[in-house]
């Protein structure tokens, strides 16, 4: 039987275990992606480690997310980056080089190679043809280390697309559609290829949106094949040797199927406060907005600017609109100055930033209080743009700009009847601008071993996280419901990912966003730790382990859920935290914020088997807790980290 494009990719990579759909697999990574959020934790981590320089083919650290400099701590973690990069190995992208994932694709990106990112997006270069997977930073830093990556074999749903999208319709709404038909969770345990016909009209950057939300599914990836389009993609980066073909066998299957006929698929919009509430735009339409926001690794091709710069040539936009345009990298830039198009945006009334992810990750552009904001980015979760109360809906860029001229949420098709304009359909030139000069490489390895790593006063070293304990009697400090994300576990924005690099501090706002008094209590129970509940999809969304090490920090020592995501589930296994699931969801019921739970024999019973007795001492009730920890997690969380177990090999070798 023949093989899809991801068992391909999996079948070249694997070193060990089977391809069996749960089983566990470990994964070659031939190149790693950190981006400034995480990658100052991931760096911390290979200091930890004692390793002396990367193993991977290419490993990257772009600086897109903390790009504001309001005061001396950013800044010092750039150059704290910098120098880590220089010391590791490490290609280094300067502030303004652009967003971490578009850029890789336009500089490493590469058909058949494997590729994990200390960022949730990071399956974004499964549209050349590469297997890419997000994960926290300590797994990046292992594969920095060349440890192989270890995952559970994912099913492949394969998703066929036919036909041609319509006039103001483009790739956002294809995944949109995907979000509307399976929600959050639906891609859960899965990689999602497409195939099909319908792929010759979707280019590499059409494809990139598609794979970049695929996130947002719950999905372990989703991969494309390497056909005639990246082929070109590549030889217009000047790269065309990069390139191989991929594609699946004649006779491959998939483990679920899908279908998509793009020729009916209309504008769509995701509803606050989740990209799972999608709807089509004619639902909501007449809305009165605040801003419309174009750019981010959602939507990071030219052709997203241009479009949306050719529907507002030649007029204003809306007075009370704000018109946020976030270009994706230095090459978008030069391009959209060399076309034209950025005159056009400038002169329509656009706010041209930075190329960076800006607002998408709450660095500036918050939303007015109570107002609307229409964004082109991936995720919308409560509170992420800046913004308490926010009100934020995912859209393509062609209803971001329709909207910006109106002032109300306003469906693009309409833009025929309201201005007589016909749909741009704006492409990328036939030959553009290469900014090759936007990574610096690192130096040789004979030089660097010699070079310091440069620490401001806000990096802080990893505390050390001691051993899981055989018997805990802890409160439950905070009990949530569903779809937890790792926003409202540890928010980001530009008051808060500054401490990135600084534990202690950065823990003063974990569940800020659910519950203010949070940390006050934590302090409380320093001495006995504590417990959180919560119910289905707990951690879904970004891949940052700052909401499984600061809840560390604080004492967190076991979290008891219906199901966890999984960065987040791995990320608390990485961190010491015990990772357990109710046997009988109608015990999650039974238990109140403010119970004490005891646990007893806890390292014998993880170690033995996979039940937990998990007592309430205030109820009176006893309960089946399991847990579904391999023999490589279980040494994690009893040693109390995954760093204190490769120290102890690292010492050992």
């Amino acid at each position: 039987m023949g093989k899809n494009v991801a068992e391909k990719l999996i079948a070249s990579h694997l070193e060990g275990g089977t391809m069996q759909p749960g089983e566990e697999i470990e994964l070659k990574m031939d190149q790693t992606l950190t981006q400034d959020a995480t990658g100052t934790m991931v760096m911390l981590e290979f200091e930890a480690m004692g390793i002396p320089r990367v193993q991977t083919e290419v490993s990257a650290q772009y600086v897109d997310h903390n790009l504001i400099q309001s005061d001396y701590k950013n800044p010092d973690d750039h150059l704290f980056l910098r120098s880590a990069c220089k010391k590791f190995g490490v290609h280094y992208s300067r502030p303004g080089n652009g967003v971490s994932h578009p850029v890789h694709q336009e500089r490493f990106g590469k058909p058949g190679k494997t590729l994990i990112g200390s960022d949730s997006h990071t399956p974004a270069a499964g549209a050349i043809g590469m297997l890419a997977i997000g994960a926290g930073g300590l797994d990046v830093a292992m594969a920095m280390a060349g440890k192989p990556y270890t995952i559970n074999m994912p099913e492949v749903w394969g998703v066929k697309l036919t036909g041609e999208l319509p006039d103001w319709v483009s790739a956002k709404d294809v995944i949109l559609e995907m979000l509307h038909r399976h929600d959050v969770d639906g891609g859960v345990n899965r990689i999602i290829e497409y195939y099909g016909p319908g792929l010759d009209s979707l280019s590499c950057m059409d494809r990139h949106v598609i794979a970049n939300m695929g996130t947002e599914l719950g999905a372990t990836s989703t991969v494309f094949p390497s056909d005639d389009e990246v082929k070109r993609f590549l030889r217009s980066q000047n790269r065309e040797d990069d390139w191989s073909e991929l594609k699946a066998d004649e006779d491959a299957t998939y483990d679920v199927h899908e279908h998509i006929e793009l020729s009916e698929l209309v504008p769509m919009i995701a509803k606050p406060s989740s990209p799972g509430n999608v709807v089509p735009v004619r639902e909501v339409e007449g809305q009165e907005i605040y801003q419309t926001y174009v750019g981010s690794s959602a939507n990071p091709g030219f052709r997203d600017f241009a479009s949306a710069a050719e529907i507002v040539d030649g007029k204003q936009v809306h007075d009370r609109v704000s018109f946020d345009v976030n270009p994706t990298s230095r090459q978008i830039l030069e391009n959209l100055m060399n076309s034209g198009h950025l005159q056009m945006l400038t002169r329509a009334g656009a706010r041209i930033h930075q190329a960076g992810c800006n607002g998408c990750i709450g660095m500036g552009q918050a939303p007015a209080t109570g107002q609307i904001s229409l964004r082109t980015v991936p995720r919308n979760f409560p509170g992420r743009s800046g913004t308490k109360e926010d009100a934020v809906y995912l859209v393509s860029p062609e209803t971001a700009a329709a909207s910006a001229l109106t002032g109300k949420i306003t469906d693009p098709r309409d833009l025929e009847d309201i201005y007589g304009m016909t749909y741009p359909d704006a492409k990328e030139p036939e030959d553009i601008i290469v900014n090759t000069d936007q990574l610096v490489a690192p130096p040789p390895e004979e030089e660097a071993k010699h070079l310091e790593l440069e620490k401001g006063p806000n990096v802080v070293s990893l505390p050390e996280f001691e051993p899981l304990p055989n018997a805990m009697e802890v409160p439950v400090l905070l009990k949530m419901g569903d779809d937890i994300s790792t926003d409202e576990i540890m928010p980001a924005g530009s008051r808060i990912l500054p401490f990135r690099s600084n534990i202690p501090k950065i823990s003063e706002f974990v569940f800020e966003q659910v519950d203010e008094q949070f940390f006050e209590r934590s302090q409380e129970v320093k001495d006995t730790g504590h417990a959180i509940v919560a119910g289905t999809n707990y951690g879904q969304g970004s891949s940052r382990e700052h909401a499984a090490i600061a809840p560390r920090w604080l004492g967190t020592r076991v979290k008891i859920v219906k199901s966890f995501a999984r960065i987040h589930r791995q990320n608390l296994a990485n961190f010491g935290i015990l990772p357990l699931l109710f046997q009988d969801d109608a015990d999650y019921d039974s238990i109140e914020q403010g119970d004490t739970l005891k646990l007893t024999g806890l390292r014998e019973a993880v170690q033995k088997g996979n039940e937990v007795e998990v007592e309430n001492v205030t109820k009176g009730e006893t309960y089946v807790a399991e847990h579904d920890l391999s023999s490589r997690e279980i040494d994690m969380v009893l040693e109390g980290s995954q760093i204190g177990v490769v120290k102890k090999e690292f010492t050992a070798a």
